[in-house]
């Protein structure tokens, strides 16, 4: 049987609670560090947006698109390892944490249209 890895665990233990428990927000600072800390940030200020056709957290200078776990920021790009579960940026641990405690903001649209206006 394999152990499942710490980010799974604080996953399963937030979908379970369903929101951000000083426990669960501890251990995800703790694992995660700052991108920890400015994910659950970007939750609590609604900047998870989930359109038909991707997820968008807005970060401070543009919006990142982030499908799968994966995402369009440029740490993601140069400063991740892929092989490590638990090296992820904020962009994606906010959709992360924002789908289990059902805090994303619902646009019942294309966001490739709304990139468009903007």
């Amino acid at each position: 049987m394999s152990e499942t890895n710490p980010v799974e665990r604080w996953q399963a233990d937030l979908e379970e609670a369903g929101e951000l428990t000083p426990e669960i927000v501890e251990r995800i600072s703790l694992l995660h560090g700052d991108r920890g800390v400015r994910a659950i940030e970007a939750v609590g200020e609604n900047r998870v947006k989930a359109y038909r056709d991707f997820t968008i957290v807005v970060g401070y200078d543009d919006e990142y698109i982030v499908e799968d776990g994966g995402c369009t920021c440029k740490d993601s790009e140069y400063n991740l390892d892929p092989e490590d579960p638990t090296d992820l940026c904020w962009h994606a641990l906010a959709v992360a944490i924002a789908r289990r405690v059902g805090h994303v903001d619902y646009h019942d649209m294309w966001y490739s249209d709304v990139r468009e206006l903007l």
